[in-house]
């Protein structure tokens, strides 16, 4: 039977840092009819949908970009948000992806068809398309979660999630109530303490802080970046090899290595103290859990508002809200005009993957996930279904900063693609053999780690999935992961 020819070669569903990889890493393989689809107006991802006052990426500058393509002009060492996003338009255009993208476009169904050996990709608006190779870039915190407190439809103020943030809003002279502390409120929090007449902070869970060592990068040391590459490429290593100490020696070996872990929690401890003068307040802002169960977050703002008079912590649950006033389970009535929802996204519920993936013999990606276990080999491909290259899938993510993972991912695809030329097929599919395999490595690896060896119970960290398994980090240093990833055995998967 004649096959027919797709729509196109390569779909890959995301515009943000991952899918602009890919777009740059098939590009390079010589494809062309790609399609990259995005639900958002904009490229960007992450630095598209979040423009909230403070604002700004949690790992240095130098490292959070693409290894192959730095950029000099930094203004900060932590760059403000609005710069990542210009990077991202940056790379774009650099790539010449732009002409590849489509926005406004939602996937919600791809459905693999073995008889054409071709992805059926379907959109919100009714339309579907066919495609050889498909890729999922839909990011890891891409599903904002909206608490459904009691009551909720009667509150008569305002509401804000910070990923629908509503830009120019005046806290000044209103009463706000800020629901959650993760990395987001910890930026988010300082900035809305400046204005806001009252502001009470509701936290189910700390939040380990460190100092951050953060400054403007001079002029001059930015024409030097641009003049001499290597330079820039010298303090990318040594904040990737600080970044390294603290993920590998106080999170990954924990076993081994417990005095990093006590070290790092110790610098928290003592910020926390310099930062915080109520000690009553440093006690319900101290986490009873081990270093590096939940993601820890840099400031050297967020812990000192607290020492504002105006600024309360609330420790208590939410018990339901009210027209003008949040109820806690204590029966305390806090009285507020504005509601900000820092409360997190997502990761491992009905909304991951992003959209429904079915692939051979009618297997349903989030389902099977679900019901069994959450597994990727390489963090990249799943059994049964083939030519799908899944970016944000379980154990994929390596180090802390995201391009680890990207560059990692952009390593295995030229190396799969490779071998597919080289054969002259046009189908992959991962062996059900070397999943399991590579399942039972990376458990076995992570039985080290902070999150088994540790205490984590009290963490309520999306590291965690429902079946209780730390299945998001990759247990791997930056150096092995792009090794592992540029060498895996090509014979690991079945090709057709």
């Amino acid at each position: 039977m004649r096959m027919r020819q797709p729509d196109h070669d390569v779909v890959i569903v995301g515009a943000g840092f991952g899918g602009l990889g890919a777009g740059i890493e098939f590009k390079r393989l010589g494809f062309e009819n790609i399609a990259i689809l995005e639900r958002e107006q904009d490229l960007g991802g992450t630095w598209h949908v979040n423009h909230y006052p403070g604002l700004a990426v949690d790992i240095a500058s130098v490292t959070y970009s693409y290894s192959f393509a730095p950029n000099p002009y930094w203004s900060r060492l932590f760059a403000p948000g609005a710069e990542l996003k210009r990077y991202a338009e940056h790379i774009a255009d650099h790539y010449d992806l732009k002409r590849h993208m489509e926005f406004g476009t939602t996937v919600t169904l791809a459905e693999w068809d073995d008889t054409q050996r071709v992805w059926h990709v379907s959109t919100a608006d009714g339309a579907e398309r066919t495609c050889r190779y498909l890729v999922t870039a839909t990011g890891f915190l891409s599903q904002p979660h909206t608490p459904d407190f009691a009551g909720m439809e009667s509150f008569r103020g305002r509401v804000i999630h910070t990923t629908a943030w509503q830009d120019g809003h005046d806290f000044t002279s209103e009463r706000v109530a800020v629901v959650g502390t993760g990395a987001t409120a910890v930026q988010l929090i300082p900035e809305i303490a400046r204005q806001a007449r009252q502001l009470t902070v509701f936290q189910r869970t700390p939040i380990w802080v460190v100092p951050k060592v953060d400054f403007p990068i001079p002029n001059v040391v930015q024409r030097i970046f641009a003049r001499l590459p290597i330079t820039q490429r010298a303090a990318r290593l040594a904040n990737t090899a600080a970044l390294e100490a603290l993920m590998v020696f106080g999170v990954l070996h924990f076993k081994q290595a417990k005095a990093g872990n006590r070290g790092a929690e110790l610098l928290a401890r003592a910020h926390l103290r310099m930062q915080v003068r109520n000690r009553r307040t440093r006690k319900a802002l101290t986490p009873d859990y081990d270093f590096g169960c939940k993601r820890p977050t840099f400031s050297n703002a967020y812990l000192r508002s607290f020492n504002n008079p105006h600024v309360t912590l609330q420790t208590d649950s939410i018990d339901h809200v009210e027209p003008d006033a949040i109820v806690t389970v204590a029966g305390e009535r806090i009285e507020i005009d504005v509601l900000v929802l820092a409360t997190g996204f997502d990761l491992w519920g009905v909304n991951f993957p992003a959209f429904r993936i079915v692939g051979r013999d009618g297997r349903d990606l989030g389902k099977w996930w679900r019901d069994n276990r959450f597994q990727a080999y390489e963090g990249i491909s799943v059994p049964r279904f083939p030519n799908l290259l899944s970016l944000n899938s379980p154990y994929s993510y390596s180090g802390l900063s995201y391009f680890t993972t990207i560059e990692g991912q952009m390593k295995h695809i030229r190396r799969l693609f490779g071998e597919l030329t080289r054969r002259g097929d046009d189908t992959f599919e991962v062996s059900e053999e070397a999943n399991d395999a590579f399942l039972d490595r990376v458990t076995e690896r992570l039985d080290s780690s902070v999150f088994y060896n540790g205490d984590c119970s009290s963490a309520r960290s999306y590291y965690f999935n429902q079946h209780g398994e730390a299945a998001l980090l990759r247990p791997s240093s930056t150096l092995s992961t792009l090794r592992e990833m540029d060498r895996f055995p090509l014979d690991d998967y079945i090709y057709g």
